[in-house]
């Protein structure tokens, strides 16, 4: 099976003790198309709030995050 492309989070900001920060959370992953216009997007959770960011997969794993 293809790598994927891109992997897929969930991103939510918060503040705790005065200072911004955020949650990234891994959702899914994504696939690039041959023709390079668009992607195939596999979710495992949708998430009802935050953003959706798309990362390019350069094979490191995150901290706190099964591979």
């Amino acid at each position: 099976m293809a790598q994927p492309t891109h992997i897929a989070y969930v991103v939510r900001d918060y503040e705790k003790d005065g200072k911004k920060d955020s949650s990234w959370s891994r959702i899914g992953v994504a696939f690039a198309h041959k023709d390079g216009s668009g992607f195939d997007v596999n979710l495992d959770a949708v998430p009802v709030s935050g953003r959706v960011v798309l990362r390019v997969n350069d094979g490191k794993k995150q901290a706190g995050e099964a591979v």
